[in-house]
């Protein structure tokens, strides 16, 4: 049988949490932009959870703007799908099944428009999510009166507009809205978008004023790995055990954070599934969150990617079987990145505790996290995440990190790539061969190119252009990096191996 709402009573609640079939009649207080696995296994986890807690009492309605999958599957399961949580939490193995009842309906925004404009004059609807990915929070010039707009912030303004319309400027009807795009400032960011939207199609400033003091643009950061859709294979298995088919499935880690950037009393009320979920964190500022995440995991991945791709490991997981290189982690994060987190807002308490979640979710059983994905667009991802963290310990302490350097060391040789006839850059690791994703990849190519060792790192670490900053102003950087890159081209895992036996 297939899920959906007529099929709940004859599903074995022993081995899944299922919902009560008179949450399927809660009010519609949520319109969500994205139908994403993040979304439904965060905010809609988040929103189901405390429905289930009788707190927050509201459902979710989704716009679908893109066509590249309808929205059958949706309707013919009510809106219903599996959540399997699964992984390593305070040490202990997590496996939890759910099905999450958050969804109402699911709207096309090219056949149903009529229908979300509708919904804008409701009073009930609350609260705006999105997830668009970061090129969907973008500004395009176009008319908010189009059946529907192209983008997403016009989208918006056009449920705004309708909104402000029908309740004639009440500023009792303004909404929370939340991005979670990865977007820096990402509510700061759309509300500035929507403002130039709004000039650009001439509406009238009493909306403008509207728009800008009834609604509460949050900005907000979300932290969850979901992989996304089962494999094939492993989806039938998980249905020959649960006893019913389930075409939305999705698999998420234990781990979970939505921090929501907000001083405004009616928005924390608005959100009130926030006081059932401790991972909710509606707070003033969101900064010592970004922090974290940034230093923490994202910088953490980043200095080890190259290395572990370079060892021949495949997935996160793989990489954290291995003794030496597990160690190289663990050393990386306590002990080089860890201390340079702490500040007035984050405790080495906090710290500590992320550093230790880190680790659990690295070693993940459940989740197939493939390195060559983590390492898309890397020399962005190392400027941002990783070179502060350089510039900060060289400004607090003499010595230059060694887990740093050799992570730093192996990004600047799996960039070191060959050029085939189509333009692409390509690195060989072994008997596999890796199309590398970075808009600074040719750049790189050309420092490489027909260069030693020292004068490609030497000239790399100069382009302020990518850094931000000459990095040869940090003393004995280029030095050691070239020193560790000769190590490395000698042997990976002999390197990694005999740094680790030398800091036991």
């Amino acid at each position: 049988m297939q899920l959906n709402s007529q099929c709940l009573r004859l599903i074995n609640s022993q081995s899944i949490e299922l919902p009560q079939e008179a949450l399927l009649l809660l009010p519609e207080k949520v319109l969500q932009f994205g139908t994403g696995v993040l979304l439904r296994a965060l905010p809609d986890y988040y929103i189901d959870e405390a429905n289930k807690k009788s707190v927050f009492n509201g459902r979710v309605v989704i716009v679908k703007s893109t066509t590249k999958e309808n929205t059958d599957v949706f309707s013919q399961q009510d809106g219903l799908y599996t959540i399997l949580i699964r992984g390593v939490e305070e040490g202990k193995k997590v496996n939890r099944k759910i099905i999450n009842a958050s969804i109402s309906r699911v709207l096309t925004a090219n056949e149903h428009w009529k229908e979300i404009l509708l919904f804008a004059e409701t009073n009930e609807l609350k609260i705006i999510i999105s997830n668009t990915t970061e090129v969907g929070i973008s500004l395009v010039k176009e008319s908010i009166f189009m059946n529907p707009p192209s983008s997403f912030p016009a989208k918006l303004l056009a449920v705004l507009w309708k909104r402000y319309k029908h309740f004639e400027g009440d500023m009792d009807q303004g909404l929370v809205i939340i991005p979670t795009e990865l977007v820096s400032e990402n509510g700061m960011f759309l509300k500035s978008i929507l403002n130039e939207l709004a000039i650009f199609n001439q509406l009238e400033e009493d909306f403008i004023n509207w728009m800008n003091v009834a609604n509460d643009f949050c900005n907000s950061l979300v932290d969850r790995i979901v992989p996304g859709k089962l494999a094939k294979d492993k989806k039938l298995m998980e249905e020959s055990l649960l006893g019913y088919q389930d075409d939305l499935m999705i698999l998420c880690e234990p781990y979970s954070l939505w921090a929501i950037e907000t001083a405004h009393p009616k928005t924390i009320e608005t959100l009130s599934f926030a006081a059932t979920n401790s991972t909710v964190k509606v707070v003033s500022n969101i900064n010592s969150y970004k922090e974290l995440k940034l230093r923490l995991l994202n910088g953490t991945h980043s200095f080890s990617c190259a290395l572990a791709i370079l060892c021949g490991y495949e997935t996160v997981l793989q990489a954290m079987q291995a003794d030496h290189f597990r160690q190289f982690v663990r050393r990386l994060i306590m002990e080089e990145i860890k201390p340079l987190v702490i500040s007035e807002s984050i405790s080495e308490q906090a710290a500590q505790i992320f550093a230790e979640q880190v680790i659990d979710r690295f070693s993940n059983e459940s989740i197939e996290h493939k390195w060559i994905n983590i390492s898309m667009q890397y020399t962005s991802k190392m400027a941002i995440r990783n070179v502060p963290l350089l510039l900060k310990h060289n400004a607090l302490k003499s010595s230059i990190p060694q887990c740093m350097v050799m992570g730093f060391a192996a990004y600047l040789l799996f960039m070191k790539t060959d050029k085939n006839q189509e333009n692409l850059f390509l690195k060989s690791v072994g008997n596999q061969q890796y199309q590398v994703t970075d808009e600074k990849a040719e750049l790189l190519y050309h420092y490489w190119f027909g260069k030693n060792t020292f004068d490609a790192v030497k000239a790399i670490l100069s382009d302020t252009s990518i850094w931000g900053s000459n990095l040869n102003k940090i003393n004995g950087l280029c030095e050691k990096i070239v020193a560790m890159i000769e190590n490395l081209q000698q042997g990976v895992e002999n390197t990694l191996q005999s740094i680790s036996e030398k800091n036991n």
